[in-house]
């Protein structure tokens, strides 16, 4: 196996560890947010997202550590229209997931052929990203609109 650039691996983690906790305090505000009659399941399904969110920024840091670096204090950019119907929260939501996935296909190239278990680490996120992308991209589309909303290549 080739060795492993660690600072620039630990760099990788470091703005995944920021954006991951960005993401637990963009779904936990969002869940303040949202009003109607669908107020319950769309919270329940915002706060499972910071959940998800605070346990992938651990899993971050946890490589951080492991590699004998030091964990970031920062916190990646809080996206935020000022836009506060459920439309607009999946949509700056899918645009923050985006950036994730790409962050984690970075880690990837960084570590492929290097660390099977920073590989298997970034697989495991790249698949949760992109499985959360497909959710909001439905939850965006109209009932019955079988055509994405936001298409990519996944």
């Amino acid at each position: 196996m080739a060795e492993l650039d660690k600072e620039a691996v630990v760099a990788v983690l470091n703005r995944i560890l920021e954006a991951e906790l960005a993401g637990v305090v963009r779904y936990t505000h969002y869940s303040f947010l949202v009003f109607g009659f669908g107020r319950i399941p769309i919270v329940s399904w915002l706060n499972a997202q910071a959940d998800e969110s605070l346990l992938h920024a651990r899993q971050a840091g946890e490589w951080i550590t492991t590699l004998g670096a030091y964990p970031s204090l920062g916190i990646g950019p809080l996206l935020d229209s000022h836009q506060h119907d459920v439309g607009a929260i999946l949509r700056e939501s899918l645009e923050a997931e985006s950036k994730a996935l790409g962050l984690y296909r970075e880690l990837l190239a960084q570590v492929e052929g290097r660390s099977v278990a920073l590989e298997e680490f970034s697989r495991q996120m790249i698949h949760a990203e992109e499985l959360h992308l497909a959710e909001v991209d439905k939850m965006l589309r109209k009932p019955g609109d079988l055509q994405a909303f936001a298409p990519r290549n996944i």
